[in-house]
């Protein structure tokens, strides 16, 4: 009996063993970028424990950018260079509190729509915040704040080319986003829904697809997320990261919406490296009908 009982134990083990070797070629397969260091965000030289890139604007104030900054559990803050005085910043200032706070500052190019303001903009945050990240924006006109392709591609070459740790903002084009990565972005941002829309994740399908074409490149929502739900679809489809601000900033409760935005990107994240059982048509019985009493 004893005997017969180790037996059991060892095929349980071989069992489970298979099992976890199963599921981990599944999470190096199905899409999000594999870091050495475990579970962390790893982009360019950087690694962040955190999935969660945060905005700072459209705040009603101060203190609850710095409470929800702190719900969400993030590292990485992102600032608009056009919008701050980043060579002389007044004591209380955005710039000067995130430093404060101890977050890694990411400068966008918000606000440019050539490839010459945008390059112009990335070199002016380099030199005053020393610093090689750059959010790249490139806007094609103010009514939708889509993309413009040709611009943007520009721009994502020269930074490149000029030693910058490149985070592009794109629109869902699985072309376009293969087109940012094979030119040295560190990581590649389509986007969910239009800036501060609050549409969730419109085409989900497009997503998979450059998920699916991109496993050499950090992948991360950036735009259009409104809500908790929506930032666990986007990471659900294997993205390695979510970039929101408005979902919080314009909340009725931004620190509450703050700490439902960190554990949705967990839950999310969670759920994906589990992996999702497939979807049926028809029902699936989930007792076995073998050896039911009565039969």
């Amino acid at each position: 009996m004893k005997s017969g009982g180790s037996r059991d134990g060892e095929g349980l083990a071989d069992i489970l063993a298979v099992s976890r070797s199963i599921m981990n070629d599944d999470v190096r397969t199905n899409g999000a970028v594999e870091s050495e260091a475990g579970d962390a965000l790893v982009i360019g030289d950087r690694t962040f424990t955190s999935r969660l890139i945060v905005g700072t604007s459209r705040y009603p104030n101060p203190q609850v950018m710095l409470e929800a900054l702190e719900a969400t559990g993030t590292e990485l803050v992102t600032v608009a260079i056009r919008r701050v005085n980043v060579e002389n910043p007044a004591p209380e200032s955005h710039l000067d509190l995130i430093r404060q706070g101890g977050y890694e500052v990411l400068p966008n190019t918000a606000g440019c729509y050539t490839a010459r303001e945008a390059v112009l903009v990335a070199r002016l945050a380099r030199e005053a915040l020393g610093t090689d990240l750059i959010k790249l924006e490139v806007i094609g006109d103010d009514e939708t704040l889509m993309p413009d392709v040709e611009q943007l591609l520009d721009a994502a070459k020269t930074l490149v080319d000029d030693g910058f740790t490149v985070l592009a903002y794109a629109n869902d084009d699985p072309i376009t986003c293969r087109k940012l990565a094979d030119l040295g972005c560190a990581a590649v941002m389509p986007l969910g829904s239009p800036i501060g829309s609050g549409m969730g994740i419109v085409n989900p399908y497009n997503l998979r697809i450059i998920r699916e074409e991109i496993d050499d490149t950090p992948l991360i929502v950036d735009a259009g997320i409104g809500t908790a739900s929506d930032a666990v679809t986007a990471m659900e489809l294997g993205y390695d990261g979510i970039l929101l601000n408005t979902a919080i900033a314009q909340a009725q409760h931004p620190v509450e919406m703050a700490h439902a935005m960190r554990l949705a990107v967990d839950a999310g994240r969670n759920a994906h490296q589990a992996g999702r059982i497939p979807r049926r048509l028809y029902a699936e019985a989930s007792s076995a009908m073998e050896g039911r009493v009565g039969t």
